[in-house]
């Protein structure tokens, strides 16, 4: 097992610090080699407040996420939110050389780049880049261009923004805790890597990352990355609520939250009666279940709200086969699905990260809570694999024979003239690019690399 082959994911949310170590099974599915968690102190919806704080709940959870595995940590893919992101729409475009040549890889990377070259508004920055759809020569609705002639090469992108000071903060955090920062990605994005599948993403979904500090969306349709969007409400405002409405300090309402929160009021009967111990000797304060689930019903139908305004905002309401999905930590309340598909109209369920997991996983990390950090992790070994696809298919070349034969087997040769001659001919060796099958353009390329270099020369 080799170092690059393992990919860490690093989700900083509000609530909780997760560090998950996995890499890819014979199966292709993600293996789990150990992780780490710990409560998150120092980050406020999704923003690092306090560098002290934030880098030694990122240690701690480094520590436990390297014991469980056995392996050293020192590179991560973190996840970044919060409520000062933003998105927007740009059309790039790139004017080629020549449209007798096929496009390529570089081509889609450079104008990828160009995209980094927008100016932003003071102190925001572009994140990350999602192409969406090419145009070719005013070919629209192309996904793939790789292979294709053309001289203007267009793409409609879907670009992510943030507060430059919010994304530095994180860096310098993980470089405080001993670490270096691989890639960093738009969280909802990786949560949807992690519970969606391909028919969803081609039906049209709606994302619902629903965290400590933020509530973040994506909608996906035609397998194309649409909207994305943050709400500024999540867990803790529904803990608050909690604590405000029953008067009781924030750890016995984050414990009603989880142990008995229920979506819908009416499930619960007035006699259903839960005791929370008093302070200091004072009696235990008798709270019902009922009314606890009205104080959760009211925020969660305020949040619901914004997610359906978020819906229409994208143009993309009628065209939603795939539903709702809930996921992270605040979709585990009771009867959220139902509540939400009530006040949405759309079909409804609960995303689960076990999209591209093993079968021998840690039970743990089938909760949706950990969906932004298995995604991390899918996302870095796709990402990881195609770099290195990129590397031998450019860069490593090796050397086969077509097929077994000797070298030097003498064949006849008839030339002009009566005479008859023996002439020693070798075997044509092609340079295969990287592990791979040779076939259209890279048998072209690997046969122009054959007789530049001499044909049969050894090299």
């Amino acid at each position: 097992m080799e170092a690059s082959d393992i990919i860490v994911g690093l989700d900083i949310g509000t609530t909780k610090i997760a560090v998950i170590v996995g890499r890819k099974n014979e199966y292709g599915k993600i293996e789990i080699l150990g992780y780490g968690r710990t409560e998150s102190i120092g980050v406020k919806r999704g923003v690092v407040s306090n560098i002290e704080d934030t880098v030694r709940s990122i240690s701690a959870a480094v520590k436990t996420a390297e014991e469980t595995s056995g392996v050293q940590i020192k590179n991560v893919y973190v996840g970044i939110a919060g409520q000062h992101i933003k998105s927007l729409q740009h059309k790039g475009s790139l004017i080629r050389n020549s449209g007798e040549d096929e496009i390529t890889q570089e081509d889609l990377d450079k104008l990828n780049e160009n995209m980094y070259k927008l100016v932003m508004p003071p102190g925001e920055e572009i994140i990350q880049v999602i192409a969406q759809e090419y145009i070719v020569d005013g070919e629209q609705g192309i996904k793939q261009p790789i292979g294709i002639c053309g001289v203007s090469l267009e793409a409609n992108c879907h670009i992510i923004t943030g507060q430059t000071a919010a994304v530095k903060n994180i860096y310098r955090c993980i470089r405080k805790a001993g670490l270096e920062v691989t890639g960093m990605m738009l969280e909802p994005l990786a949560s949807a890597a992690a519970v969606l599948s391909e028919e969803e993403e081609e039906a049209g979904v709606v994302l619902v990352d629903i965290g400590g500090g933020t509530t973040d969306i994506a909608i996906f349709q035609d397998g194309i990355i649409r909207h994305t969007a943050v709400i500024p409400f999540g867990g803790d405002v529904i803990t608050d609520d909690i604590r405000e409405g029953c008067h009781i300090i924030r750890k016995h309402a984050e414990e009603l939250k989880i142990k008995f929160g229920s979506c819908l009021a009416s499930e619960n009967r007035d006699e259903e009666i839960v005791a929370i111990p008093g302070l200091r000797g004072r009696p235990a304060r008798e709270i019902s279940l009922r009314n606890l689930a009205k104080i959760v019903e009211a925020r969660m139908e305020e949040i619901i709200h914004f997610i359906i305004n978020e819906i229409k905002n994208s143009g993309y309401e009628k065209k939603l086969i795939g539903g709702i999905v809930l996921t992270g930590g605040g979709a585990m309340m009771k009867h959220l699905a139902q509540l939400t598909e009530f006040m949405t109209g759309f079909d409804t369920r609960i995303g689960y990260p076990n999209e591209h997991l093993g079968k021998e996983v840690p039970d743990e990390m089938a909760s949706p809570m950990y969906a932004t950090g298995v995604g991390l992790v899918f996302l870095g070994l796709e990402k990881s694999e195609k770099e290195r696809r990129k590397l031998l298919g450019y860069e490593e070349v090796v050397e086969e024979t077509l097929a077994p034969a000797e070298e030097n087997k003498e064949e006849l040769i008839l030339e002009e003239g009566d005479e008859i001659k023996f002439t020693k001919v070798k075997k044509p060796k092609i340079r295969r690019i990287g592990p791979f099958s040779l076939g259209g353009e890279t048998l072209l390329k690997a046969l122009e690399v054959w007789f530049n270099d001499g044909g049969d020369k050894k090299n």
